[in-house]
């Protein structure tokens, strides 16, 4: 690699990087705001009814992330190559299969939305609360899973300033709407997440700009030479196990702070998930870039040029995650105030749970980028053991730390987050892993 290719891969590195992390930056402004106005205009039960729909929330991302970005991952290797036939017959697949998962969470939208809050919430109190945010965004699925969808897509043909663009206006339509629908329209919690999908639909309508592009390679076709179903959720796989695992976790880790620490529990508990935004700002916005630019590089076999955009990657959520970090650890009364925290005694809890997640989640964040990085050197059972164990791993501590030391509770996350970084390492070495494109299809299985 010269210079001039040097210089070019960076300006492409950096291009690509701001935009997903506009895009990451827009959705973790949107949750945070929407979290704070809710907090403002409904109350602390709002914000905690949002944090117990969150599995629903993530499990739509998790087949998102089964199907669009594995998708996306080979749309990028196959753009690398040049193969446009098998550039649009993965872009249909994957778009038309996400389109219709997403009409099932509309069916039980319609038919079964109270069994679904009674399985997220098993508090009186919160249950109504949970069950009127939830359905509107049950019934909104298509608009949420189809916005991921095209904004991966675009981005990995070289409009990730479009995908931007869309989603900020989406977040700020949203957030508009917030106001209108909650305050000004009396629908309470209920308007904060029909205001969600009506964000989510603004923003498709700008991203379908990117099809009248004379350089778009993004058209619907099912002539291929043979399927790729089978190729597409292998791809997406470690991403949706990663993202199921979560479900899991947020679903088990809401229901034991619920059983052990109560309403209080569970809304400091929301404030710290929101801090996590703050960090998935730069974790999500470096992994886009990797699956989008580090894709093409893998599927041109520039070893070279994809291990300059891994260490770009790395020194960039190294500086953000520290800078995070500190600023938790100097505002943590800033931050629980922001989401309606009133009384001093929620306000000292917040506190010292904010300043445990935010060191708990900077090994959280290499580890994710990590298996990125495994699945794109088409070391897939790596990839895959690192999705399982990311978010599994916690829930046993957590239980063990709610049953013999719930004082020190908050500290599960850390504990299991560092436990999991000495296995990861333990493994590589034991199994001599090498971080070397493999000559041939990067979506064969390897160790």
């Amino acid at each position: 690699m010269n210079n001039e290719e040097r210089k070019e891969l960076t300006t492409l590195f950096w291009r690509y990087l701001w935009s997903s992390i506009l895009i990451t930056l827009s959705g973790c402004l949107g949750n945070v705001v929407d979290g704070i106005i809710v907090g403002k205009l409904i109350g602390a039960d709002g914000v905690s009814a949002i944090n117990l729909s969150k599995p629903i929330v993530q499990l739509m991302m998790t087949l998102s992330l089964l199907i669009a970005a594995g998708g996306s991952m080979l749309v990028g290797f196959a753009l690398g190559k040049k193969d446009l036939i098998r550039t649009r017959y993965v872009y249909t697949h994957s778009m038309l299969s996400s389109f219709l998962i997403s009409l099932v969470f509309t069916l039980v939208g319609i038919i079964l939305p109270l069994s679904v809050a009674n399985l997220l919430c098993d508090n009186e109190h919160l249950l109504q609360p949970t069950l009127e945010y939830l359905q509107p965004m049950l019934l909104g699925a298509p608009a949420y899973m189809m916005m991921w969808a095209i904004s991966l897509m675009i981005s990995v043909d070289g409009s990730p300033r479009l995908a931007s663009i869309a989603i900020i206006v989406d977040n700020a339509v949203n957030l508009s709407f917030d106001i209108i629908f909650i305050q000004l329209c009396g629908w309470g919690i209920e308007g904060s997440s029909t205001a969600t999908v009506v964000g989510h639909l603004v923003g498709i309508a700008i991203m379908l700009l990117h099809y009248r592009n004379a350089d778009n390679h993004l058209r619907f076709s099912l002539k291929h030479e043979h399927p790729e179903g089978m190729n597409i959720i292998s791809q997406g796989t470690p991403l949706a196990l990663a993202s199921v695992c979560l479900t899991v976790l947020l679903f088990s880790a809401n229901s034991i702070v619920l059983s052990s620490l109560g309403r209080t529990g569970i809304f400091v508990f929301a404030v710290c998930m929101n801090l996590l935004q703050i960090y998935n700002l730069f974790c999500a916005g470096t992994c886009r870039t990797l699956q989008s630019l580090g894709a093409i590089q893998v599927g041109k076999g520039d070893n070279e040029a994809f291990q300059l955009v891994i260490r770009k990657a790395f020194r960039f959520i190294t500086i953000s995650m520290l800078i995070t970090c500190v600023v938790a650890w100097i505002f943590p009364s800033v931050i629980a105030r922001l989401f309606g925290a009133a009384d001093e005694t929620t306000i000292a809890e917040c506190n010292r749970a904010l300043r445990i997640f935010a060191l708990s989640f900077i090994p959280f964040c290499y580890i994710y980028v990590l298996m990125i990085i495994y699945k794109l050197y088409g070391k897939h059972r790596m990839a895959l053991f690192i999705s399982v164990v990311l978010s599994l791993a916690v829930i046993p501590i957590l239980w063990i730390m709610a049953r013999l030391a719930t004082d020190y509770l908050w500290y599960s996350y850390l504990i299991a987050y560092l436990i999991e970084g000495i296995v990861i390492y333990v493994l590589h070495k034991a199994f001599h892993v090498k971080f070397e494109i493999a000559s041939g299809d990067p979506t064969t299985t390897s160790s």
